[in-house]
């Protein structure tokens, strides 16, 4: 029988049929790829609008610190005439509160090391065996006694003292430095730093630039192993101050926190040497008079000279900045919180830095974020840089993960899009009042219902927070069948708790909004960390801060609230307590919102 004859009695497979096969696969094929393409990019476009959240209120925070700067200026002009020029309170905010030798003997010798104690026992002078010593101890989470924590900071305030505002650094063909930015308290990104690049040693210099502290929870062991690093190698390894070296900061953003948490009975006296020790760090590297390493970044008006020239250790705190600035000037280096390297077009010759930077001779900036996982796992990257004199930068990515392999996109997108309709949601909730006001001006016939378009512009005109307010709609708020938006099933699911019933919404609101500020001032105030401020000093503050941030509250509200929550009826007020007492609770937190997506 013939080819053809087999095939009439079915025994055999045409080509055509074979070809009508291939074009169903490879139409199943593109099918699946092309929905595959959208699912990757709805998930991409969801991670996107999540990490916008983050940032976006990240960025008003930075703002809300100018207006906390500028209270602290209304402060001193009005708080201080009231208590007739506190000397503890201006030496806490512009002062050095240490006198080195005698404090450090007060503070160090009456500390002892228990044999009891298990963690790193640290030999002075230090070598690289302590290095090594802390990097492995913290592996383990042991905890550094107190007693080497003060050390570590008074022989640090020692060497930093000596040292100018710029540390100059030189590179060779054969000698590679490296540039690591902001830390946050996250170990192990240092750790995978270390693990990748090496620890530091006289052939293998270090940057890091600031913003060690603060957001992680390990911060005080990332400061000793640089503190120690710096300290065994003062000329391989540089540090320069971000601005989150800073006391009030840290109050803000955790650190205080972790160490009062972490050290019970020494925690106080930790802190007061950090204030001085953060005063003293260098302001920036400069490398090979070519390259400047600077925290903050810097705007068309930034002056090397002056800032070689400034006395650093007046420096308390950013939120209060000595420096007669012109307004323009002082705005644009405290918005800018980012960490920045500032490289010079070309070498120059004939110039100096600070001449090249005068002139605007410099077409390429680039940032370095060493963090990773910052605002949830899975959300950035971090890195680090590499150079040596002649050579292009060399960039190196990274991301820490506990697990053995990197979770599914899917995953990663739904834990970063939780976190931040959460915050996000928490900021609403915190300006309830003024949105329903704004929402009750668009509906004017009372409906209790709003088209988009008026709520998303209500929601920013309101929030101030730039965001796609039409794609995150399905997470905020439920919508009818023509589209229109029920408005006040933006809270529903979540509300401040009150800590006394009687309190107006309208006050509740504020104390939680302004929660972090109030407590940096409280601090402030309270400068024997006794966590308690009197009634008299209470009113005095809410009243300068009622002013100058233009809250229309009653004076009367705000003293029976502080009276009612005077427990013990003692006259003092226990402000922590207090503004702990206002927070945020989520009713769905049980709920699981896995299948919930960004339209």
């Amino acid at each position: 029988m013939s080819t053809h004859d087999l095939e009439d009695m079915g025994c055999g497979t045409s080509s055509s049929t074979k070809d009508r096969k291939s074009e169903k696969v490879l139409k199943a094929a593109l099918v699946i790829q092309n929905w595959y393409r959208g699912y990757s990019a709805r998930l991409k476009a969801r991670q996107r609008y999540a990490l916008t959240i983050f940032q976006s209120i990240e960025y008003a925070d930075e703002q809300g610190q100018l207006q906390l700067s500028n209270f602290f200026s209304f402060m001193l002009e009005n708080y201080t005439q009231i208590h007739k020029k506190d000397p503890e309170l201006l030496a806490r905010l512009f002062g050095s509160t240490l006198q080195d030798y005698k404090d450090r003997q007060d503070y160090v010798s009456h500390i002892d090391v228990p044999d009891s104690y298990h963690g790193p026992r640290l030999q002075f002078p230090l070598t690289f065996t302590d290095i090594d010593l802390l990097v492995e101890a913290f592996k383990q989470q042991q905890i550094l006694h107190a007693h080497y924590v003060l050390e570590v900071l008074f022989e640090t305030k020692k060497v930093l003292k000596q040292m100018p505002n710029f540390t100059h650094v030189k590179t060779s063909p054969s000698k590679e430095l490296t540039i690591c930015g902001d830390l946050h308290g996250k170990l192990d990104d240092l750790f995978l730093i270390f693990y990748k690049n090496g620890l530091p040693s006289g052939s293998n210099t270090y940057i890091f630039n600031g913003d060690f502290v603060d957001r992680g929870k390990h911060s005080i062991e990332i400061l000793m192993i640089l503190f120690v690093s710096f300290l065994v190698y003062p000329n391989d390894l540089h540090l320069n101050r971000g601005n989150h070296e800073d006391f009030m900061m840290n109050l803000r953003y955790g650190f205080t926190k972790e160490i009062l948490h972490k050290y019970k009975i020494h925690g106080k006296k930790i802190l007061q040497i950090l204030e001085d020790v953060y005063t003293w760090l260098p302001i920036g590297t400069i490398i090979d008079s070519e390259i400047l390493v600077i925290h903050g970044g810097i705007s068309e008006s930034t002056d090397l000279n002056l800032l070689h020239r400034i006395e650093r250790n007046k420096m308390k705190s950013v939120l209060m900045s000595p420096i007669p600035l012109n307004e323009d000037h002082n705005n644009d280096l405290k918005k800018n919180k980012i960490n920045t390297t500032i490289i010079p077009r070309e070498v120059k010759t004939n110039g100096s830095l600070s001449e090249q930077l005068t002139k605007h001779e410099w077409e390429q900036v680039v940032t370095v974020f060493s963090a990773s996982n910052y605002y949830e796992e899975g959300s950035n990257r971090g890195a680090y840089i590499k150079l040596c004199s002649g050579m292009n930068l060399r960039f190196f990515q990274y991301q820490v993960t506990k697990a053995t392999c990197l979770r599914p996109l899917y995953q990663r997108v739904n834990t970063i899009e939780s976190s931040a309709i959460r915050i996000l949601k928490e900021r609403m909730i915190s300006r309830k009042t003024d949105l329903i006001h704004a929402f009750q001006l668009q509906d004017r016939s009372k409906s209790g219902k709003l088209p988009m378009g008026q709520w998303a512009f209500s929601m920013e005109n309101v929030l101030g927070l730039n965001l796609p307010w039409r794609s995150l709609s399905p997470h905020l708020v439920t919508t009818d069948k023509s589209g229109n938006i029920n408005y006040m099933s933006s809270f529903e699911d979540i509300h401040i708790q009150k800590p006394v019933k009687e309190a107006q919404s309208t006050l509740i609101e504020t104390l939680y909004r302004y929660r972090s500020d109030l407590q940096i001032i409280f601090n402030i105030i309270d400068s024997d960390h006794s966590g308690l401020i009197s009634m008299e000093e209470f009113r005095a503050m809410w009243k300068l801060f009622n002013s100058h941030y233009s809250i229309h509250i009653d004076d009367f509200q705000i003293d029976d609230l502080a009276e009612r929550m005077d427990l013990n009826k003692d006259g003092s007020i226990d402000f922590n307590e207090f503004l702990k007492a206002f927070y945020v609770v989520h009713k769905l937190d049980n709920v699981n919102k896995s299948d919930s997506k960004l339209a």
